[in-house]
């Protein structure tokens, strides 16, 4: 009787254990964006975006420093709207996408939690180069679809200086700063 008491607790405590993990999201890029901003001749703003990304979010509600995010972009597809300015950046001047293709980011913890709004803090990888970067995250929030697949939503925002991960040559042409904007919404990982 005491085995099998025993036994049923510690039943018990796994579905527990696994019902309080955080669950695993996958980008859903249909319905995401991967976009940036910088400086034009100190005037004027130019904006960007990769095309091609991928990512998980793992993701408690009732535990945000538990929260974990990882992305890699595809350097190749960034896009501008503006095909010559698009085959620049691609470029071993900018890029250099043919040796670097990939931007990755794997975020490390999870500070100044207030609500839905917190500090991602993790390593960014460009262009060979990794440095810390903190994204200021705002959760949306989930909801399920019509099938009850539940969705959730994210937004995130840095800067980070393009001379700290050597992409472009130094020129007063371009600012130094780079605003990165996420729009992320991401479903269940299969």
């Amino acid at each position: 009787m005491m085995i099998k008491r025993a036994g049923l607790l510690l039943l018990g405590l796994a579905v527990v254990t696994v019902a309080l993990a955080a669950e695993t999201f996958q980008i859903d890029p249909m319905h995401s964006g991967a976009m940036f901003r910088i400086k034009h001749m100190g005037i004027s703003t130019v904006s960007g975006r990769f095309d091609r990304f991928t990512g998980s979010i793992d993701y408690d509600e009732k535990n945000p420093k538990s929260w974990k995010a990882s992305a890699t972009i595809e350097t190749a597809s960034v896009n501008t709207n503006i095909g010559k300015r698009d085959d620049h950046l691609r470029s071993a001047e900018y890029f250099d996408a043919a040796q670097y293709p990939q931007i990755v980011f794997k975020s490390g913890k999870v500070s100044a939690v207030k609500e839905n709004k917190a500090k991602l803090e993790g390593n960014l990888t460009m262009h060979g180069v990794t440095r810390p970067v903190v994204l200021d995250l705002e959760i949306g929030g989930t909801m399920k679809d019509q099938e009850g697949k539940t969705h959730l939503g994210a937004a995130a925002t840095t800067s980070v200086s393009r001379k700290d991960f050597a992409v472009g040559k130094e020129t007063p042409m371009l600012g130094d700063k780079v605003d990165i904007i996420l729009e992320i919404e991401a479903v269940p990982a299969k």
